[in-house]
């Protein structure tokens, strides 16, 4: 993994909402899973925008 994509993944990390973390630290498997996939298109998203800005 190259550094820029490893900064592109820490902001989107570090810019998540409170819910996800929360719920990341649950033992809810459903709460879990909904921030594991909440946070998994946020980085999606991120990733996506990022191969638009430089194409």
């Amino acid at each position: 993994m190259t550094r820029e994509l490893t900064d592109i993944i820490l902001r989107v990390i570090e810019r998540a909402p409170e819910w996800i973390r929360r719920d990341l630290d649950s033992k809810d498997a459903v709460a879990r899973i909904r921030a594991e996939e909440s946070l998994a298109a946020m980085i999606a998203d991120a990733l996506d925008r990022h191969e638009s800005a430089t194409v």
